[in-house]
């Protein structure tokens, strides 16, 4: 863990975050929001972390008065199941998913909460139309049962015009089982999602491959970022007009090549995960700092943030 600095700062729990956009951005946003701080510190653990590590870390940041707070990214759901009961205050959506990726402080009392849901929805808004699985039946596979992976399916799951078919993939059952349990909690419509356990990357591609011209096809894995690789094979065939969305927008990605390969070919709208960022970010600065951000708030930061991209 990084060294703890003398004056106040907050904190971005990661596994390479001292390789992310944001060292470079969140001072920018800190003199536009006028932030009591300009300083960001890594906390890396590996994928591998152990729950001592977990507990450690959130003791550290509750414990600390200078630190304000952290983002967390691949750790959220360890950190969830590790160290839970060392937070006074958890939000619905953090208990409902076991995820925790913002810490938070509210005065003496540590606050956790799962911005996940809400901020994958605000970058879906940002490229799909409202009415778009109303208007053409088309369907959503969302490769990955972690925690962007169930917040995706969530917040899917809650539109208006929920698409006809969802299908979330993971490599084993117990994640699958997470989130059907998240889901049976919350009452999701029955048959509306489907839980696929997908061993091999050519499992994947037949569930892509068989998905209806316009669907969404999404990668919530991780791969690509955290480790190298892809959730699917150089093989694999996209639906003609489907959107493909990268939810990583740094590291080797991959995902992201394969589409871009056939984006005229087969007519595909890819996006990558650089506005999922700006929401991800935006949305834990405000909990952290107890602030408001308006839609012409966060296009100021997302211009800030172009600059350093």
């Amino acid at each position: 863990m990084t060294t703890t600095p003398t004056s106040d700062y907050m904190g971005f729990v990661g596994v390479t975050t001292g390789s992310s956009s944001i060292m470079k951005v969140f001072p920018l946003w800190a003199d536009i929001l006028g932030l009591p701080t300009r300083t960001l510190i890594g906390h890396d653990l590996p994928m591998d972390a152990s729950p001592e590590q977990y507990v450690a870390l959130v003791e550290q940041i509750r414990d600390d008065p200078q630190h304000r707070g952290a983002l967390v990214t691949t750790h959220k759901m360890n950190v969830y199941a590790s160290a839970s009961d060392l937070f006074d205050e958890l939000d619905p959506f953090a208990v409902s998913c076991s995820e925790i990726s913002s810490i938070a402080k509210r005065g003496s009392r540590l606050s956790g909460r799962a911005k996940d849901p809400i901020t994958v929805d605000l970058a879906l808004k940002d490229f799909l139309p409202a009415d778009y699985f109303a208007t053409t039946g088309s369907e959503v596979v969302i490769l990955g049962a972690g925690g962007s992976g169930t917040a995706l399916s969530w917040a899917l799951a809650e539109r208006e015009d929920a698409p006809t078919k969802i299908t979330v993939t993971a490599r084993d059952d117990e994640k699958l089982e997470h989130l059907r349990e998240v889901h049976r909690q919350h009452g999701t419509r029955e048959g509306l999602i489907e839980y696929v356990r997908t061993e091999t990357p050519a499992d994947a591609a037949a569930l892509v491959a068989a998905a209806p011209r316009g669907s969404l096809i999404v990668n919530a894995t991780g791969l690509g970022k955290d480790r190298p690789g892809s959730p699917l094979p150089d093989d694999v065939v996209f639906p003609e007009g489907a959107y493909v969305w990268e939810f990583n927008y740094r590291g080797t990605l991959e995902f992201l090549h394969q589409a871009r390969a056939q984006e005229d070919a087969r007519d595909l709208h890819v996006i990558d995960g650089w506005r999922y960022f700006i929401h991800g970010w935006s949305q834990v600065v405000a909990d952290v700092f107890e602030l408001e951000l308006t839609p012409e708030i966060v296009e100021r930061l997302a211009d800030a943030a172009e600059a350093a991209r």
